[in-house]
């Protein structure tokens, strides 16, 4: 029986050892994993008082549902008014416009008075050059000169201020031009104001970006929030993913794609599948919110661990038991990186 004992015993081991030697020394495990998902923290873009609250806790939710409202009393009073300030500046426009209209109109009145004084100081001006030469003669007074010469003079003055008057009307066109121009910029001002308070009324309805389930909901009804106040949680449970924590020694032959074994403590006697999906770009030492400073004093060597991504291949059914935060053991089976291993040893020797 000793020597059946000591054969059985032989044969197991040789069994065991053949397959750590295939399989058992590729695969790298750890208890540090734990199940994660993308939540997403659900705030107000704009202060207020909560009228509604449309979900409860644990509700299922999908993208776009409403999940909270806030008084729209004040907002839609401000879209009102913003409303009405674009009325005005409309208005502001129509009337600079119809001034500028007006201006023009006076412009062409102007002109014609400066072509009819010129017409007449032409006329005042050969008058005086005909009479001139019979004066000289005798045949005329000197007095009718002198009065044709008034005339002329008068005339020249008259046209003179209509042609100041024809500049003045077209530099006022310029001033009017202005204020067209600055009445536009004005209502340009008031329909982005309009567009504001059109989406602050907006944002008194607070919707879901993603589907999930509604947790950690601390909002009620006749709470005053402020932007930015943590009112619930929506988190993304159909997009569970698996985070382990190897530690640096386990890491040198894990690749992205490699498949994953893992156990969930919340279901006993059920073994889960996946496949690595990415590596973090650093330890998690590199992220904390004080790393070490290893530059200074004594050291003492501590092993670090890499946060490794893993894609879980499952069903509906089981993914709606997959809940962030619960705990999972990791095996990975590194057997596709031998090949490449054995590479670079050969790169190595050769070197």
């Amino acid at each position: 029986m000793l020597i059946a004992l000591g054969v059985v015993a032989l044969i197991v081991g040789g069994i065991w050892l053949v397959r750590w030697w295939t399989v058992g020394r590729f695969i790298e495990s750890t208890d540090d994993a734990y199940l994660q998902a993308d939540s997403v923290t659900v705030a107000p873009k704009i202060a207020g008082y909560i009228t509604d609250v449309y979900v409860a806790d644990n509700q299922v939710v999908k993208p776009g549902d409403p999940l909270v409202r806030l008084d729209t009393r004040q907002y839609q009073v401000a879209l009102d008014q913003s409303d009405a300030t674009i009325d005005a500046r409309k208005a502001d426009i129509a009337r600079a416009e119809a001034e500028i209209r007006q201006q023009q109109s006076s412009i062409a009145q102007a002109q014609a008075q400066q072509q009819v004084a010129r017409v007449n100081a032409q006329h005042a001006t050969d008058e005086v050059h005909r009479y001139a030469p019979l004066v000289a003669t005798g045949a005329e007074s000197s007095e009718r000169l002198a009065e044709l010469t008034s005339t002329r003079d008068q005339a020249s003055a008259t046209l003179a201020a209509n042609g100041a008057a024809v500049e003045a009307a077209r530099s006022q066109i310029g001033s009017l031009t202005a204020q067209l121009t600055q009445a536009r910029a004005q209502l340009e001002a008031a329909v982005a104001s309009a567009q504001q308070s059109h989406l602050d009324l907006d944002n008194t309805i607070v919707r879901s970006v993603l589907g999930g389930r509604v947790g950690d909901r601390t909002v009620r009804v006749g709470q005053y929030v402020q932007p930015g106040t943590r009112m619930l949680t929506v988190v993304p449970v159909q997009s569970t993913y698996l985070q382990a924590n190897f530690k640096e020694t386990q890491v040198g032959r894990m690749r992205v794609g490699q498949p994953v074994e893992m156990h969930v403590d919340a279901l006993p006697g059920h073994t889960l599948h996946g496949v690595i999906d990415s590596f973090a770009p650093g330890t998690g030492s590199q992220f904390a919110l004080l790393p070490p400073e290893n530059a200074t004093g004594n050291f003492t060597k501590i092993v670090q661990r890499v946060p490794v991504r893993i894609r879980i291949d499952t069903g509906a059914e089981t993914r709606s038991v997959l809940l962030p935060g619960l705990s999972v053991n990791v095996d990975v089976d590194t057997r596709s990186a031998r090949d490449r291993d054995q590479r670079i040893d050969a790169e190595n020797h050769r070197g």
